[in-house]
């Protein structure tokens, strides 16, 4: 593992390391001090230490994924970069791929965590906030030709000066146009069905509506506090068995339900009453066991987000703020 205060060259500048930030399975994020003048960065790293005791496969999948990454942030326009991490520089350090990206506050779980503990628990409006940018995320990343695949509070960022949330870790993307099942990826506790269970014919037959059902997972959280328990079965199945979990949950009886009734149930009372009957047809949608019975697009789900905040009120405070603007420039 590199340790504090070394240098990293990379295609723009150097970078030197101040504090390990976040680890994950195949990499470590370091906060890291740019050329003069320049900002702070968040430095990933593909893990080292790891990348010894690996097997053969697993070290050439991990720096796959780094390079799948930079490339698809390569290809982003600067206006994409709204609610998708932007890519600052990149380059190799020890014959590893390494990335620096925008520093950003941290990621939307200890986000949320920090304010729940402090009774300051994100409320219904801010929840539609965030669902909003994340789903302008991920038509970014389909339209680019992309399905995400990981969608989870770790993998959000908040960018606190600035009040929004945005994208990141984009090693698990897969092209929209690879239609054949492929090899598993994604974090287990997160998943739609039809990517934590293989297909019949083998492989992991996902589309960009599985990041619709991780968006409806993440809804649930943000708005209960809680996860899903069909995410956290898999998530436990995949714990104690890996990839096998899948088989395992399917030989030891009928599984769970998506969306329990008493889930439903404990959704709905987190709501405001005006609210209820479209929130909770936004997370059934989202949450369908079908792929196909999803929402069709991002706009779909926009248009489904608009009249959770209609009956909120939001749509009219709109329409009054607009009349009082047209008021003022007459």
């Amino acid at each position: 593992m590199p340790a504090r205060d070394t240098t990293v060259a990379l295609a723009r500048g150097h970078y030197r390391l101040r504090e390990q930030v976040a680890e994950s399975v195949y990499g470590t994020i370091w906060r890291a001090a740019g050329p003069a003048g320049a900002a702070d960065v968040a430095l990933k790293l593909v893990n080292a230490d790891r990348m010894a005791r690996a097997l053969p496969g697993q070290r050439e999948r991990w720096i796959a994924s780094a390079c799948n990454e930079i490339a698809f942030l390569e290809a982003l326009q600067p206006w994409d970069g709204r609610h998708i991490v932007r890519l600052v520089d990149s380059g190799w350090h020890d014959g590893l791929p390494v990335l620096a990206l925008e520093l950003l506050s941290g990621d939307l779980g200890r986000h949320v965590a920090r304010r729940r503990a402090r009774d300051d628990a994100p409320g219904l409006p801010q929840v539609l906030d965030w669902i909003g940018q994340l789903n302008g995320a991920l038509a970014k990343v389909h339209q680019h030709g992309w399905r995400y695949l990981d969608l989870k509070p770790a993998n959000v960022l908040v960018d606190a000066a600035g009040g929004t949330v945005k994208l990141a870790d984009f090693g698990t993307n897969r092209l929209l146009e690879a239609a054949q099942a492929h090899s598993y990826c994604g974090t287990a506790n997160w998943q739609a069905p039809e990517q934590f269970f293989p297909a019949p014919g083998g492989g992991y037959a996902t589309g960009r509506h599985s990041d619709y059902f991780a968006l409806g997972a993440l809804y649930y959280f943000l708005v209960t506090g809680t996860q899903l328990r069909w995410c956290a079965a898999c998530g436990e199945a995949y714990r104690e068995h890996l990839a096998d979990g899948a088989r395992v949950m399917l030989d030891n009886g009928p599984l769970p339900p998506v969306l329990a009734d008493g889930e439903a149930a404990s959704f709905a009372g987190a709501l405001p009453f005006v609210a209820r009957q479209p929130a909770l047809a936004l997370l059934q949608a989202l949450l369908a066991r079908e792929p196909a019975d999803r929402p069709r697009n991002a706009l779909h789900i926009s248009r489904m987000l608009d009249r959770v905040r209609a009956g909120l009120g939001g749509r009219a405070a709109l329409v009054r703020s607009s009349a009082a603007a047209l008021e003022g420039r007459a």
